[in-house]
């Protein structure tokens, strides 16, 4: 008997909605907008973040830097303080490297150039190419992928050869007619280096193409691209990511040993792990999805407002309907139950479209940035939860209205 009840209100509602439609659709727009603003704004932060993450633990999440200063963070016109220490120096990078015995891989490398320019015959790149002086595990701990011929040996690196690695977007700019580039000799800057090995494309992140790179061994490094003062860096990989924690706490308490840092003082460096930059950016995007909740939820209570209004005329209209039906036999609780029921139809209707466009609205923001499609299930969730809620608060005085009125009144209404 309940169930047939619950049916037959369902089927009301949507008379009443089918009977009052140009209304109804606007009732359902503004709740639609509501959710919209709500699930659109909040996917496409969710894209962002996915896409944060992506690009910032490229290296992966068993890695770790250790450097001379910490990271800075641009975004607007904030900037996090920048704290830059002593260079580290060639040879406590090297003293690292040899002492440090957790298992894991050490790579010691430093920036020689942002703006090289690399030669082959007549073709030239533009003056934006990233030049590395690097040891034999650099490819291993910062997530590249030689695509075509090998790395670098240990006495490449010991005596300085003049063979390089160089990325896909530098090779399609020098190899136009798409010939082997391994054993050519190439010009980087003021040398001549005999390519050993080309990158796997990776593409850009955040206006910055890893492709568009150089390594070339670090003793010719020092030699062709050098400048006082160098800060030298080192990548450590664990061999298992739940060594990270163990594998840091090890090679910071080593490096101080190397640094003579005293007992009581901070560190003379600064240890990042890989997804450090993601998390800095994620932390400022809390701001907009607090904007976003905010205006989303100011929506909805215009939209309840709305929804309310549309029920209290409703019962207005339809009360010699309420008489008739009070008249054969309907209680208030059947009164209230069939308003309520129509307010919630006209929720869930809003809340429906409202998430699907919502969705597509956040992953057009997605799909732009180039990352992944975004469901999010707890959006989705709260979204109809929130417009279930909103339908309830906003159909539960007009329906009390309903279910209150004289059936004899009713009858002789109009």
């Amino acid at each position: 008997m309940k169930n047939t009840l619950f049916v037959e209100n369902i089927r009301i509602s949507l008379d009443s909605v089918r009977t009052h439609l140009l209304r109804t659709i606007l009732t359902i727009l503004i709740i639609a907008f509501g959710i919209m603003a709500l699930v659109g704004i909040l996917t496409a932060t969710d894209s962002i973040k996915y896409y944060l993450t992506q690009n910032f633990t490229m290296m992966g999440s068993n890695t770790f830097t250790i450097r001379n200063r910490t990271l800075q963070v641009h975004i607007g016109n904030q900037s996090n303080k920048q704290k830059i220490y002593e260079s580290i120096t060639y040879r406590q990078a090297l003293d690292f490297k040899e002492k440090f015995e957790f298992p894991s891989y050490s790579a010691v490398y430093y920036f020689a150039s942002n703006l090289a320019t690399v030669k082959y015959e007549s073709n030239k790149t533009n003056p934006n190419v990233r030049v590395l002086g690097t040891d034999e595990n650099y490819i291993i701990t910062s997530g590249d992928e030689i695509d075509k011929g090998r790395n670098f040996t240990q006495n490449e690196v010991y005596y300085g050869s003049s063979s390089c690695i160089i990325g896909s977007e530098v090779v399609k700019n020098l190899f136009k007619n798409n010939e082997n580039p391994i054993g050519k000799i190439i010009s980087i800057g003021p040398g001549k280096y005999v390519i050993v090995g080309v990158l796997k494309e990776k593409g850009s992140s955040m206006g910055f193409s890893g492709d568009r790179s150089c390594y070339i061994p670090l003793n010719n490094c020092r030699m062709y691209f050098s400048r006082p003062n160098i800060s030298y860096s080192i990548n450590i990989m664990a061999r298992k990511t739940e060594l990270l924690d163990a594998a840091i706490g090890e090679a910071t308490g080593l490096f101080r040993t190397i640094r003579e840092d005293p007992i009581g003082t901070e560190n003379t460096f600064e240890v990042t792990k890989s997804d450090n930059i993601a998390k800095m950016l994620i932390d400022n995007i809390k701001y907009v999805t607090l904007a976003a909740t905010f205006i989303g939820l100011i929506t909805l209570l215009g939209a309840a407002i709305g929804l309310m209004n549309i029920m209290l005329v409703s019962v207005t209209e339809r009360t010699r309907e309420i008489g008739i039906r009070k008249a054969m036999g309907a209680t208030k609780r059947v009164i209230r139950n069939q308003f309520l029921v129509e307010s919630i139809v006209i929720g869930q209707l809003g809340g429906a479209l409202g998430i699907v466009l919502g969705i597509l609205i956040g992953n057009i923001l997605s799909l732009l940035i180039g990352s992944a499609f975004i469901v999010p299930w707890v959006w989705i969730i709260t979204g109809v939860i929130l417009c279930f809620g909103v339908a309830l608060i906003s159909g539960i005085i007009p329906a009390q209205k309903a279910a209150n009125l004289d059936p004899i009144e009713s009858l002789r209404y109009e």
